[in-house]
């Protein structure tokens, strides 16, 4: 990889890890334009950790705050931070289980730029509905664990490429009744177990077989990543407050219909 294309790839990756608009979708659009080769599995990796440690770091009062609570849980001491790790948790379960059973078959099958640009436009759609809709009248806080587990089976349906995870995330908790920054962080939340678990899959096949490591690339990568989705954390959640998801609507709209230009040109 050039250094332009390590630029580029892990700025896309910091941003669309976090917003609603598919890093999928993005990911394929270096490759249409300009001819680019698939970035690897070291690479891959990199820009994960990069974007984990910026949600971690953005949100590591909470991260405390659910972690004391859980294992004070553990003894018999309930609060309010102690139901949210456990939603958390319980939330993970079906994008974990699904990861494990149909990551192969999704691989094979749906991992087609025709797939990501239509499921980017329907995805996009669901969102718009969701946010049209939204009673927005409850806070991350009075989730329920029932509402915590549709929004885990939400997130298992982001394993389909295009779908965005924190976009199908989001849209189900609109649709169960959060605010719109509740939905956003509990969404940004949820993605911290999700990237360990991918990260951590991703880590033993490169253990497996092992391979050539461009040190600098994976250091580039990883510091870019990390700087545009800690960016990208803080200006959503401002943005959101203000417009709502309209933006991003709009935004997925016109890159699935610029990805399906692509293809048929390309065809």
């Amino acid at each position: 990889m050039s250094t332009v294309e390590v630029i580029i790839l892990a700025i896309i990756q910091g941003l669309t890890e976090f917003l609603p608009i598919s890093s999928s979708a993005h990911l394929i659009l270096p490759s249409a334009v300009f001819g680019w080769q698939d970035q690897g599995l070291v690479f891959d990796v990199a820009v994960h950790v990069g974007t984990l440690l910026a949600v971690m770091l953005y949100f590591r009062r909470d991260i405390g705050q659910l972690t004391v609570g859980w294992f004070q849980s553990l003894g018999g001491k309930h609060s309010t931070e102690s139901k949210l790790a456990w939603w958390v948790i319980l939330a993970t379960i079906p994008a974990g289980l699904a990861g494990l059973l149909a990551a192969d078959l999704i691989e094979t099958f749906l991992r087609s730029p025709y797939v990501i640009a239509i499921t980017t436009i329907v995805f996009g759609l669901a969102l718009w509905l969701a946010d049209a809709t939204a009673k927005q009248l409850q806070s991350m806080e009075q989730l329920s664990w029932k509402q915590a587990l549709l929004i885990g089976i939400a997130q298992a349906v982001a394993l389909i490429p295009g779908t965005s995870r924190s976009g199908i995330t989001m849209t189900a908790a609109l649709m169960l009744g959060l605010d719109r920054v509740s939905a956003a962080r509990f969404s940004f939340l949820l993605s911290i177990p999700i990237i360990i678990l991918s990260g951590g899959y991703q880590g033993s096949k490169l253990l497996a077989e092992p391979t050539h490591y461009d040190i600098t690339a994976i250091l580039l990568g990883t510091g870019l990543s990390f700087l545009s989705a800690f960016i990208c954390i803080h200006l959503f959640l401002k943005v959101i407050e203000r417009m709502g998801m309209l933006p991003f609507v709009i935004y997925r709209l016109i890159l699935g219909v610029v990805l399906l230009a692509l293809l048929s040109n390309a065809a």
